[in-house]
C-alpha cells in the first residue's frame, strides 16, 4: 500500500523589501494544522488536495503535515522558519516509514539566516528519509533552481504558466513521475541549464505560448519525464538568482545525463534568442492614461506592476491614483489598496457614510504619498475571497468607497494582488460599464480579465518592484546576465 507524506511551506521572499515575512504573515495568508486539504485550496495548498486524492485512489494512507505560505515579502525571520520546518520534519519522522514525500513549495524562499530554504528543507527530509524514499516537490516558476535542490530532491516540476492556473495539473505530473519511480525502482537524472538571463515571461501570449507547448510536446517521448522553465525571481538577492531550464529523464534511458544537458541547453538557448520578442512592452503612467482615455471603448485594464504585493511591494502605492484624480479621469475603479486603518475606519462609519479618509502611502517613499480624499462608503464585505486557477486568495475584510471625482476604490485589510474580476463584482462594481480597471498586480490578473478586457497595457510607474531588470542591486551574483549584459555568453 502506498504510503504518502504531503506538506507545503513557502513564500517568495523580496531580499530587498523592508516588510519582514513573520509569523502573522503565514497566519493570515495560509497556515494549515495538518488539515489543509479539509478546506478550499489555495495556491499553495492545491497541490496536496491532488496528491491525497491521487494516493487514496490507490487505496494509499496519506500523512499530511503543515500548509504554510507568506504573502511575499521581506526576509522571513530565521527563528519563524526553522519553527516551520522543524513542525514539517517532525511530522514527518512520526509518520515513518513513507514511500514518497511530496512537497509543495515556492523555491524562492529567503530567511534572515538561510538563502535557500527550499534547499535546506529538502536536504534535512533527504537524511531524514534515506535515499530509497522518493522525494518529489511543486514549485513557484519564480523560483531559484539551486543545487541543493536539484541534488536532494528526486523529481521537481515547476509551474508551467503565468498566471499560475496550473496548479493541479503540475501536482499530477509530480505524482505521476514519483509513482512511476517507484514502480520501476529507477531513479531520475536531473539537469538544469542557466539561460543567463533576468525577466519576467508571461506565458499567454506569442511567442512564450508556443515555447511552452514545445516544452510539453517533449514530455513522455524519448526518456523525457519533465521539462520546466524556472522563469527566476528577479528581486531576490541570492547568487542563483536568474532564469534556468530544467529536464527531468528517465534514469533507465541510455545516455540519460548527457541528453538531458542537452536538450536543457537547446531549450535555454532558444529561449534567450526569443530574449527581445519575450520582452513585455512598458508604459509610464501617463502614457497607459492617455491610451486609456483614448480607447473607443472599455474596459481598459491597467496593471500596475511595481505596486505588486505578490512581489513583495507593500500594494498601497498612490502614484497612479493621483494621476487618475489630478486629470479628472471618469469611470475607473481601482484595486487592491493594502490599508487596514483606512478599511476599519470605513466599516465603523458604515455604507452610506461620507467622510474624509487618507488613502494608501503609508510604506514608505516606494508607496508616494497618502491621499486625502472625501469618500462615500457604497459596500463592504466581511472576508473577499478572489478565484485563482482551482483556489481561492483570500483579502481579509475590504470595503468599496467612491471619490468626489466618481472613482471606485477597493480597500482591503489583508495585503494581497488582484487576480479575478470578482474583486470588484463581490462589492458591486459593474466592471464591463467602467472605463478603466486599475489592477495591482504584475501578471496573475491575466486570465480572469483578458476576456472582458477591450485592451491591457502594463503600467511601469514608481513602486518597490519597478520593471528595470539591469539595474537591480545585486550582491551575490555578478552583471553577467541579459539585459545587464547585452551577451553573457562572450564574456
Amino acid at each position: 500500500m502506498l504510503r504518502t507524506f504531503i506538506a507545503a511551506l513557502g513564500t517568495e521572499t523580496n531580499t530587498f523589501s523592508a516588510l519582514p515575512a513573520g509569523r502573522e504573515t503565514f497566519e493570515e495568508t495560509m497556515l494549515f494544522d495538518g488539515d489543509a486539504t479539509a478546506h478550499p485550496p489555495r495556491l499553495f495548498s492545491e497541490p496536496l488536495h491532488v496528491w491525497r486524492r491521487m494516493t487514496e485512489q490507490q487505496q494509499g494512507s496519506v500523512h499530511e503535515s503543515i500548509a504554510a505560505f507568506a504573502e511575499p515579502a521581506g526576509k522571513v525571520p530565521q527563528s519563524v522558519y526553522e519553527s516551520l520546518r522543524d513542525r514539517i520534519l517532525d511530522d514527518l519522522r512520526r509518520a515513518m516509514p513513507v514511500d514518497v514525500v511530496l512537497l509543495s513549495m515556492h523555491g524562492a524562499m529567503v530567511s534572515t539566516g538561510c538563502d535557500d530554504c527550499e534547499g535546506d528543507l529538502l536536504a534535512r527530509v533527504r537524511a531524514l528519509v534515506g535515499p530509497e524514499v522518493v522525494i518529489g516537490g511543486e514549485l513557484d516558476l519564480h523560483c531559484h533552481l539551486t543545487r541543493a535542490m536539484v541534488e536532494h530532491a528526486d523529481v521537481l516540476v515547476t509551474f508551467k504558466e503565468y498566471p499560475h492556473v496550473d496548479a493541479s495539473a503540475r501536482a499530477e505530473e509530480v505524482f505521476r513521475i514519483c509513482r512511476h519511480v517507484l514502480e520501476s525502482g529507477q531513479r531520475p537524472v536531473t539537469a538544469t541549464f542557466d539561460c543567463r538571463m533576468v525577466s519576467m515571461w508571461h506565458t499567454p501570449e506569442q511567442p512564450m505560448r508556443g515555447f511552452v507547448e514545445r516544452m510539453q510536446a517533449l514530455e513522455g517521448r524519448d526518456g523525457v519525464l519533465s521539462v520546466s522553465f524556472a522563469h527566476g525571481f528577479p528581486w531576490g538577492d541570492v547568487a542563483d538568482v536568474g532564469a534556468r531550464m530544467m529536464v527531468v529523464m528517465d534514469g533507465a534511458q541510455p545516455d540519460a545525463r548527457e541528453r538531458g544537458e542537452a536538450l536543457a541547453a537547446r531549450l535555454g538557448r532558444e529561449l534567450f534568442a526569443l530574449r527581445e520578442q519575450t520582452s513585455r512592452a512598458m508604459l509610464t503612467i501617463d502614457e497607459a492614461l492617455d491610451r486609456a482615455v483614448a480607447a473607443a471603448k472599455g474596459p481598459v485594464v491597467l496593471a500596475d506592476v511595481a505596486d505588486n504585493a505578490g512581489g513583495g511591494a507593500p500594494g498601497d502605492s498612490t502614484f497612479a491614483l493621483r494621476r487618475v484624480l489630478e486629470r479628472g479621469i471618469e469611470g475607473v475603479a481601482s484595486a487592491l489598496y493594502w490599508d487596514p486603518v483606512a478599511v476599519r475606519l470605513c466599516r465603523e462609519a458604515g455604507v452610506g457614510a461620507s467622510l474624509a479618509l487618507r488613502v494608501g502611502g503609508k510604506l514608505g517613499p516606494a508607496s508616494g504619498d497618502p491621499l486625502d480624499l472625501e469618500v462615500e462608503v457604497v459596500s463592504m464585505v466581511p472576508e473577499l475571497l478572489q478565484p485563482f486557477g482551482g483556489a481561492l486568495q483570500p483579502a481579509g475584510a475590504a470595503v468599496r468607497v467612491r471619490t468626489a471625482g466618481s472613482v471606485d476604490l477597493v480597500l482591503s485589510s489583508q495585503r494581497t494582488q488582484v487576480f479575478h474580476p470578482d474583486v470588484f463584482r463581490v462589492l458591486g462594481i459593474d466592471v464591463a460599464a467602467k472605463r478603466v480597471l486599475l489592477v495591482k498586480s504584475s501578471q496573475h490578473f491575466h486570465a480572469g480579465f483578458a476576456p472582458l478586457a477591450e485592451e491591457i497595457y502594463y503600467v511601469n510607474g514608481p513602486g518597490a518592484i519597478p520593471r528595470s531588470f539591469s539595474d537591480i542591486r545585486y550582491t551575490r551574483r555578478d552583471g553577467n546576465y541579459w539585459p545587464r549584459a547585452a551577451d553573457p555568453w562572450s564574456a
